[in-house]
């Protein structure tokens, strides 16, 4: 099995290229925290380039920017190639579903009009979705 998780913000803004087949090609990069703080209390940062085809691509075009905190699930692919008579040996991590990690405001309000949204809406507009309280006959385990 070769899956991996990692949220992280973009470093940087997404370049879009389009390959032979018409498709989008998203390459953009994100900084993952470790999660403990070094000898002066900072937390260490990795940072991991990503590369997003097709529909996932389309995505990222649209609706990432620079600090973007996003949450992706992918798998780590190896890039080798001959270079002067030897081999390099690098890794690549293909992004193939990327969600929002935070909320529109938390990145400072209304970045991505046209961002899919993830937040429930009831009926009474409180964020939460309207169920009718059961009886002891609707419930099978009383």
């Amino acid at each position: 099995m070769n899956k991996v998780f990692l949220m992280g913000r973009l470093t940087r803004d997404p370049e879009i290229r389009y390959g032979n087949d018409n498709k989008p090609i998203a390459r953009y990069s994100i900084a993952v925290d470790r999660r403990y703080k070094d000898q002066n209390g900072n937390y260490p940062t990795d940072f991991f380039n990503l590369t997003s085809f097709g529909n996932t691509a389309s995505f990222v075009e649209k609706y990432l920017k620079k600090g973007t905190k996003i949450v992706v699930e992918g798998e780590i692919r190896n890039n080798n190639y001959e270079k002067d008579g030897k081999t390099v040996y690098s890794d690549q991590i293909i992004a193939n579903n990327v969600e929002f990690a935070e909320s529109k405001n938390a990145q400072g309000g209304g970045d991505y009009p046209n961002a899919p949204s993830n937040q429930p809406t009831g009926d009474a507009g409180d964020g939460f979705n309207q169920i009718e309280d059961a009886t002891e006959d609707d419930l099978p385990f009383i």
